[in-house]
């Protein structure tokens, strides 16, 4: 049976007076890829940061694994297997590879392993010594994913992983998400790079103004293209 491992009911966010988020509803099933499409400003980026508590304040209903967190600090909804993965990253630039990756403490059981992570991703291995600043983007990239893998989240949060990068790198990133989704891991993406994203998701969800306008499932992704272009400006 397939079960709901995030629900987001009326959601409203603000960073102090602005007022972002207007009334979003959504679902994730457990072991699902969920991308959030939309324009820049469309509120995205901000749904992630209230999921895990990030947002200057917010009301409405989040329930992860059917426990309500919209009163939970954001390291309490970490410690129920959530990892949100930023867009600039947070690599710490005076901290080696290894000693980012290993900063955070387990938050969560069933975190990877260090020898698991060096499986799934071997340029961090290979890099392990190197300062945060030698890093190319699409290493620190990986390294900000492993380092959630590591504390042990299971609903993986991941905004804009690959902007910037070559496509050698975004095709890596794809056979990530890939491996992730067959070990049981929960994504929500926040995408531009749409020829990124469409192939990877279970269900897209469009975003406008700050709430959610259209639901669509990967069967329907051809029959909704013209919708996705006039929203998108794909």
């Amino acid at each position: 049976m397939t079960r709901e491992l995030l629900r987001i009911d009326n959601l409203h966010a603000w960073y102090g007076e602005s007022h972002i988020l207007h009334g979003v509803n959504l679902n994730v099933n457990e072991g699902e890829v969920v991308t959030l499409l939309g324009r820049n400003g469309a509120g995205r980026t901000t749904t992630l940061r209230a999921i895990v508590g990030l947002t200057g304040s917010r009301k409405g209903n989040i329930k992860i694994h059917g426990t309500e967190t919209i009163k939970l600090a954001p390291h309490k909804v970490a410690r129920l297997g959530v990892g949100y993965c930023p867009e600039e990253r947070g690599i710490f630039a005076s901290l080696t590879a290894e000693e980012n990756l290993m900063l955070p403490p387990t938050l969560a059981p069933g975190g990877m392993s260090l020898d698991e992570i060096y499986t799934m991703f071997p340029n961090l291995q290979e890099r392990a010594a190197s300062p945060g600043t030698r890093l190319s983007g699409g290493e620190q990239q990986m390294l900000a994913v492993a380092r959630i893998l590591r504390a042990g989240a299971r609903l993986l949060l991941l905004d804009e992983i690959s902007e910037g990068l070559a496509p050698v790198i975004v095709q890596k990133l794809t056979e990530m998400i890939l491996t992730l989704k067959a070990k049981g891991y929960t994504i929500v993406l926040v995408e531009q790079n749409f020829r990124f994203a469409a192939p990877l998701a279970d269900r897209f969800y469009v975003m406008e103004h700050g709430a959610i306008v259209k639901q669509i499932a990967q069967p329907e992704l051809t029959q909704n293209m013209g919708m996705l272009q006039d929203y998108l400006g794909l």
